[in-house]
């Protein structure tokens, strides 16, 4: 009943934000026109609100049996039949046959939604799809219901309610949804509107996994891995990446890849918008009127962006073609090579088309380009537009590989671990898979993960492969909740970006766990209790630092300096700044390192190593120039007055013990000193 409450309302500020927004539309047009009417927004908020209280759960149930009777009653009177001759099985038959028309309607809305999200690019339009969805939960949709709980949980369009999304994620837990099982685990890890149980969590997303959530199966993987909660396993670790990576790399193989933008939210804090990771508006503006001045890089460069949605852009064909023509015309070999590809793949811009195609790649790998050539040889490899030929696939391969295009590198190894048109050789295949590797290539990454898995050409590393499977999991579709957190963060929404990177923490993103501790450590969000947050953010620093992030090491030092989140212990925090000094050269560790030698925190007071320690800092990073300099000054400063203090205690000490020494003989002192005066007053005198 509450979870049929709870919709119903989302539904219903869905369908009033949509109606306000075509009010305001109007009204602009009214107002044009020196119409004299206006439409109000705030009588719509007070309808929406008197429609709130008015509609309770129990009455939306009983009108919809009130319709199916009226409906039952009309068809039978037509008929002639009283409902009371009827026999059983024409009954059930009815009743069969209204709740396949209620569920097919449900499963039309819901389609009709995800067709909406998928082909719409503006946020108005997007929620067009969530009235939809909700209208289709509210017809018994489990899918659409899984949508408005992810919905209400990660606060899309502004609709987050967490207590509303467990509601709904509890209730689909009990339908057998995986994915509600999944989001039960997460929320009871964090203690996130839930009780803080990591039992529990463990229960949800074993269930999760068994029912085929691969979010799950990461993050048992992670768990497995990193002995969190459960203990250290690496074979069961690979296990669960192996099944995520799999589906990751089939995806891979039909081109249905993500590119993940990570941002890190700890580099730029004070000014987001210049992240290198996603490209700010007003540089897009102007590499826009460069590229329409002529400006071959910037119009290849641009089609790339385009063509697979990087930098926070949209993924536009249209715009990709347009710019890589435009390079073409100036000669550009990259641009013929991805018109080239565009065609290979197909899309609305460029339909597949082999023989166009083959004629752009024939133009790039002419003029030497490493992309083209890899193009040709593919056309040869599947037999596309070409017989197939795997003498002039292997040519095409060697000649782009030479040029370090990782792609052909990959299609070699692949050749020699298939022993596609060439004898098997997984030394050879090895090789080729590793050198695409360094260059992130994610399919070699597969590969090499699967070889190390089954100690194929390779001496068998469990580590290894759950490493490099661990990292092709990580380009999975929920990867783009990292662009969604960060203009959530942005936008000035904390729980919502921190909900979506406290998920991402959870599957293992190091990425993610140091910007949800980040976040919370800022204490901004409301999701969690205050004294919550410090030991939470403590958690995932630990995480992070394990992963290999320096500046989460020092962050851990801190917290153990300062007492947050756990008890002030300066021989931790000491041993944690050497890490990231000694490990990863890391400037503020050794500032931080310095410091407490010089005054003997957690460890033995050392000057002269202090020092060094200093000097090491300002060697290391130019930003530490001046507080390395103050530190300095300020140190040989307290050390000469140390000196000076000393050297005036040791010299009365040493009056005081001369005096002792010497006082029995005072008398004897005094003559002798008279003696002299009297010799030095004679000698004057006879001169």
């Amino acid at each position: 009943m509450k979870v049929l409450n709870w919709l119903i309302e989302t539904l219903i500020i869905l369908e009033v934000t949509i109606i306000s927004v075509k009010a305001e539309k109007h009204t602009k047009r009214q107002k044009e026109a020196n119409a004299t009417t206006q439409v109000s927004v705030n009588e719509n908020k007070q309808f929406l609100s008197h429609i709130m209280e008015q509609r309770k759960s129990s009455e939306v149930i009983n009108t919809k049996e009130n319709l199916l009777k009226r409906k039952k009653q009309r068809k039978l009177k037509i008929r002639g039949i009283e409902n009371r001759e009827l026999p059983k099985r024409t009954k059930n038959h009815l009743k069969e046959q209204v709740k396949k028309n209620f569920i097919d309607e449900g499963d039309e809305l819901l389609q009709m939604g995800i067709k909406i999200l998928q082909e719409s690019k503006r946020q108005k339009q997007k929620a067009e799809a969530y009235v939809l969805f909700a209208k289709a939960a509210d017809k018994g949709n489990l899918k659409a219901m899984e949508k408005m709980a992810d919905a209400l949980l990660f606060g899309n369009f502004g609709l987050q309610n967490i207590t509303a999304a467990i509601q709904l994620y509890e209730f689909l837990a009990k339908e057998g949804s995986h994915k509600a099982q999944n989001a039960l685990g997460f929320l009871s890890s964090y203690g996130i509107g839930m009780e803080y149980d990591q039992a529990k969590a463990l229960i949800y997303y074993t269930f999760g996994s068994a029912g085929g959530s691969m979010m799950s199966q990461m993050i048992l993987g992670y768990r497995y891995l990193s002995g969190i909660n459960v203990l250290p396993d690496c074979e069961t670790a690979l296990n669960h990446y192996k099944k995520v990576a799999d589906y990751i790399a089939d995806k891979l193989e039909k081109n249905e890849g993500i590119p993940v933008e990570k941002v890190r939210l700890t580099e730029r804090p004070e000014n987001l918008s210049s992240n290198s990771e996603i490209l700010d508006w007003d540089i897009y503006q102007y590499y826009k009127f460069l590229a329409e001045r002529g400006d071959v890089q910037i119009q290849v460069s641009l089609g790339q962006l385009h063509l697979i949605g990087r930098k926070g852009l949209d993924q536009d064909y249209y715009k990709a073609l347009y710019y890589f023509l435009k390079a073409a015309k100036a000669g550009s070999a990259n641009a013929m090579a991805f018109i080239g590809k565009m065609y290979l793949e197909g899309n609305p811009a460029a339909p597949q088309n082999n023989a166009t195609a083959f004629k752009y790649f024939s133009m790039a790998a002419n003029k030497g380009n490493a992309i083209g050539l890899h193009g040709l040889g593919l056309l040869y490899f599947y037999g596309k537009g070409v017989p197939v030929n795997y003498a002039k696939a292997l040519k095409y391969f060697q000649r782009a590989a030479e040029k370090g295009w990782p792609n052909a590198q990959f299609q070699l190894g692949f050749m020699y671990y298939t022993g596609s048109g060439v004898w098997k050789d997984y030394k050879l295949a090895f090789k080729y898979f590793y050198l695409a590797s360094q260059s992130g290539q994610p399919l070699a990454i597969y590969y090499l993960a699967k070889m190390y898995a089954t100690g194929t050409g390779v001496l068998r590393s469990c580590t290894t492969a759950v490493e490099l499977y661990k990292g092709v999991c990580e380009l999975g579709h929920w990867a783009e909740r990292f662009l969604t957190a960060y203009f959530a963060y942005k936008d000035g929404d904390i729980d919502s970006s921190l909900v979506q990177y406290a998920l991402l923490a959870e599957m293992g993103y190091e990425v993610a766990q140091s910007n949800s501790a980040f976040i919370l450590e800022s204490k901004k969000a409301n999701i969690l209790e205050k004294e919550k947050m410090y030991p939470m953010a403590l958690l995932l620093w630990n995480r992070a630092a394990v992963q290999g992030n320096a500046f989460a090491r020092v962050k851990i030092g801190d917290y153990h300096y300062y007492g947050y989140g756990t008890k002030k212990d300066y021989q931790t925090a000491a041993t944690h700044y050497s890490i990231a000094a000694n490990k990863y050269h890391n400037a503020q560790a050794m500032f931080n390192l310095a410091y407490m030698y010089e005054h003997g925190l957690g460890i033995a007071k050392d000057i002269h190593l202090a020092r060094r320690l200093y000097d090491m800092a300002a060697q290391t990073s130019p930003d530490a120039h001046v507080p390395v300099f103050l530190a300095l000054t300020k140190l040989e400063t307290m050390h000469l007055l140390t000196d000076i203090l000393f050297y005036n205690f040791t010299t009365i000490q040493k009056w005081i013990k001369l005096e002792s020494t010497l006082a029995p003989y005072w008398d004897l002192l005094v003559i002798g000193l008279i003696v002299a005066i009297l010799i030095f007053l004679l000698k004057n005198l006879h001169r």
